[in-house]
């Protein structure tokens, strides 16, 4: 935790429970990547194979999470600042492979594109509930909940998709749902970004460690 005027603290994931929790979530996230993978190839969704993409990112920043838990404040930020690069990344992968595939129009499989969207969503809600009392923190905690949010609303949008290519009988809707997520990853990033900045800027402000009494009289003063 860190500690902040008058008692406020601010949760930084030391918490046995918390650990175990993400080493829970990474095991399906990982696990969710394999077979959203395979599946979005043989479907040919672009969808289905940003969402495994996702499913990738969050395994890698999940650990890269658990490593930083208990790290200090700067190392924090620049893990939260890693995973907010790594998501304009795949952002921009999701979005490069979805032009392409525009010039490129291979109807996926609707079936397949369905049934695994809600493997896939079934998996995120878990992750969200498992991670619900833990959603506000600094950066580092955040972006875990920010992502696993993002993931479960990215699957119920690859679900409506699988509907639409099956209603219409082409790739449109899978295009256009692979270009939403894009702007979700884009959206998360610039969260994580901003808030892990601004906790750099903060640590750099902090006063050098003052003799024990003199930190009880500012205390004292501070919450008088």
């Amino acid at each position: 935790m860190a500690q902040h005027c008058c008692g406020h603290t601010e949760f930084t994931g030391i918490d046995p429970a918390y650990k175990r929790i993400l080493l829970i979530i990474i095991a399906i996230n990982g696990l969710m990547f394999g077979v959203e993978m395979l599946a979005g190839i043989q479907a040919q969704s672009q969808a289905l194979q940003a969402d495994a993409l996702d499913f990738l990112g969050d395994t890698l920043s999940y650990g890269i999470s658990l490593w930083a838990i208990g790290k200090s404040a700067n190392i924090r930020s620049n893990a939260a600042l890693f995973k907010g690069l790594s998501l304009t990344v795949m952002a921009m992968w999701v979005l490069g492979s979805t032009v392409y595939r525009v010039f490129v129009l291979n109807s996926p499989q609707p079936i397949t594109m369905g049934s695994i969207a809600i493997a896939a969503f079934v998996a995120n809600v878990v992750s969200v509930l498992l991670l619900m009392r833990y959603k506000d923190g600094d950066a580092n905690v955040r972006s875990v909940w920010l992502c696993s949010r993002n993931d479960a609303i990215g699957n119920l949008i690859v679900l409506c998709a699988a509907g639409a290519v099956w209603l219409l009988g082409n790739a449109w809707p899978d295009l256009i749902v692979a270009a939403v997520m894009a702007g979700l990853f884009l959206s998360s990033a610039w969260q994580i970004t901003r808030q892990a900045l601004k906790e750099k800027r903060d640590a750099s402000r902090l006063p050098e460690p003052e003799p024990e009494h003199q930190h009880d009289n500012k205390r004292d003063s501070c919450c008088s």
